[in-house]
This record gives C-alpha cells, structure tokens and sequence, in this order.
C-alpha cells in the first residue's frame, strides 16, 4: 500500500516527522514557560525572545569563538540562564504580588527590547547553521529518508523534557523548589533561602528555552523573528496543556506538533489555524487545559 486515502504515504509520514520535529521544540519551550508559570505566577511572554538568544549564542560561539556546537549544548543553556537570572533579580522580582498583567507586560516589553537589539545588531535575514559532524546525512526508512538530526532533535528533546520532570516531581531539589514558591515564609522558616529558589526556577525555565534555541539553529535559520514567530503557538500549547502542568506541556507539545503537521498533506490552508481551534475547543469544554487542575 502506497496511498492512504489516495495520498502517497511517504508524503504523510514525512509530515509526521517533522510534526514530531515540531512537536519536540513545542515542549520544549512550554514546559519552561510551564515551570515558570506553575511556580512563579508569571506569564513569560520573553520566553521566545530567550529562545532566540539562545540559537544566536550558538551561532556566534561557532563562527566568532569556535566553540563548537555540541559544547554550546552545555553553555548556552548556562549562559541563557544567567541572563534569566538577572533578569529576573533585576525586574520580575518586584511584581510577584501584583496581579497576572503586570507580569505579562513587563515579560512583553523585555521581548520587545530584545528583539529590537538583535534586530539592529544582526538585521532580519537569518543566519545559517550548518548540522554539526556526525549527525549529517539519515537513515533509510524504506518509505522515507529520515535525516539524522531530526532524529537527535527527537531523542533530546524528549531526553531534557522527561529529566526536567523527574527533577522537579521526583528530588528533594525539586521539592524544595516547589515549596520555595508554594509557601516561601514557611519554607524561609526552615533555613531554605527562598531567593536563591526562585532565581533557580526561573533560570531554569529560560534555560531550556536556551537548548531548544540551540538544537533550532541547524533546523531554523537563526534570526532575531524566530522567538516571535514561536511563542504564540507555544502558548496555545501550554493553555491546552493546562497552564502550569509539566506533563501537559510534553504530551501536548508532541501532539499538537503532529496534529498541526498532517493536514498539510490534505489542506494546506487549516495547517497554520488548527492548533487555535483545538485551543478553542479545548478552553470550551475544559477551562482549565486537559491536564490542568479546576482552581
């Protein structure tokens, strides 16, 4: 069988991988927007813009330091949670207690000023990357050729998303984390240094923003518009997820990354508009995301 409902089935499950490709970026971005969000009640509207630091710092650290790009999986993340750190030292500490909006145009307007820096350092042509050694070239499915890189891009994705959540679920650091942001004048009471708790989440969180911004760079052309053009779709993820919830961010990631893929094959024009009306009908018959829990 060629066809499926007289489609070729190479030009399905080509879709499907890169669905999968673009499901693997989608939770990756929204569960740092989702640990951020479950512990600090701020809605990240910057985490596109870290996103985009993070491919950029990439890029400049193999054509301007020749650092090469499978060290830049370790110290850009770093790097990019250092920058969150500050910050969040600097100005999202002063608005914990303040209602959601401020968070989202203070988040807003970091995103903005970031991007316009870049946007006059680098202008809006993108950048080329190219696939690092030992993962060019792919592997012969018999119905398609599925590159080596897409392939890593999967396994690690899911490798960091699956690690984050043991991390946070699972260890005490992760339970101290929680309590940090769940009742910090108790916790505080038992000797944790809440401050540094929350620098920690939040670094975390635009950390992975980070990685994802790294494994994008060979897929995407690094520009400063690849943040922007993401976090919308990223946010439909983490609200049909349910805000806050790590596993629905993973699991809907992945799905909806698929979901958005497949109808390109049989109509191209709803690709781009079914993640909002998933979204839609999801907030219609379940507010609180499928994976969210009723406040």
């Amino acid at each position: 069988m060629t066809e499926i409902f007289g489609f070729p089935i190479q030009a399905l499950m080509g879709q499907l991988v890169l669905g999968l490709v673009n499901g693997s970026f989608y939770a990756m971005l929204s569960i740092g927007l989702s640990v951020i969000f479950g512990m600090l009640n701020i809605i990240n509207f910057a985490h596109g813009a870290f996103y985009m630091i993070g491919a950029f710092l990439a890029w400049m650290g193999l054509y301007y330091w020749g650092i090469s790009y499978w060290w830049s999986l370790i110290l850009v993340p770093l790097a990019v949670a250092l920058i969150g750190i500050a910050v969040e030292r600097t100005l999202l500490q002063w608005i914990y207690k303040l209602d959601h909006l401020y968070g989202l145009l203070l988040t807003f307007g970091i995103a903005l000023v970031i991007e316009g820096m870049f946007r006059h350092w680098f202008g809006v042509a993108g950048q080329p990357f190219d696939v690092p050694e030992g993962l060019t070239g792919g592997f012969n499915l018999g119905f398609m050729f599925l590159p080596k890189y897409r392939a890593w891009v999967i396994a690690a994705s899911l490798t960091v998303c699956v690690g984050t959540w043991f991390v946070i679920e699972k260890t005490r650091l992760g339970s101290y984390l929680r309590a940090a942001t769940e009742n910090p004048k108790l916790t505080q009471a038992f000797g944790i240094n809440v401050p540094i708790m929350v620098m920690l989440i939040y670094g975390l969180g635009v950390g992975l923003a980070g990685f994802a911004g790294v494994l994008a760079a060979p897929v995407l052309q690094v520009s400063p518009l690849m943040g922007s053009n993401m976090i919308i779709v990223v946010f439909a993820v983490v609200v049909i997820g349910g805000m806050g919830s790590i596993v629905g961010s993973i699991a809907t990631g992945l799905m909806l990354g698929v979901v958005e893929a497949i109808p390109k094959v049989f109509y191209p024009e709803i690709s781009s508009t079914m993640v909002f009306i998933i979204m839609a009908i999801v907030l219609l018959l379940r507010p609180a995301g499928l994976f969210g829990k009723e406040r």
